[in-house]
């Protein structure tokens, strides 16, 4: 097994980071029309969607973790060994 548990952990935790900042700007539109009465910014948009943006976001970057562990682990993109003896002294 070419990958430890720490380094799947990180490889999902960075998926779902960057499909979060893909999904996030899907389906949103702006306030309309007369200024914000309730303390908003002119630019917030009227329903975020947040819980169903994270739980989208969790699925697909579930979907984009095993697409990227099953390329490493078929050898396509393979994982350098590193050995500590042929590491440069400090």
């Amino acid at each position: 097994m070419p990958l430890g548990p720490f380094t799947l952990v990180a490889i999902y935790l960075t998926a779902w980071w960057i499909v979060l900042f893909v999904i996030l700007p899907l389906g949103m539109s702006s306030q309309v029309g007369a200024p914000p009465t309730d303390g908003s910014q002119w630019g917030a948009p009227a329903n975020p969607n947040l819980k169903k943006k994270f739980i989208t976001t969790t699925w697909v970057a579930a979907i984009v973790w095993v697409l990227i562990v099953g390329v490493v682990w078929s050898g396509i993109i393979p994982v350098p060994q590193i050995n500590p003896e042929q590491l440069p002294a400090l």
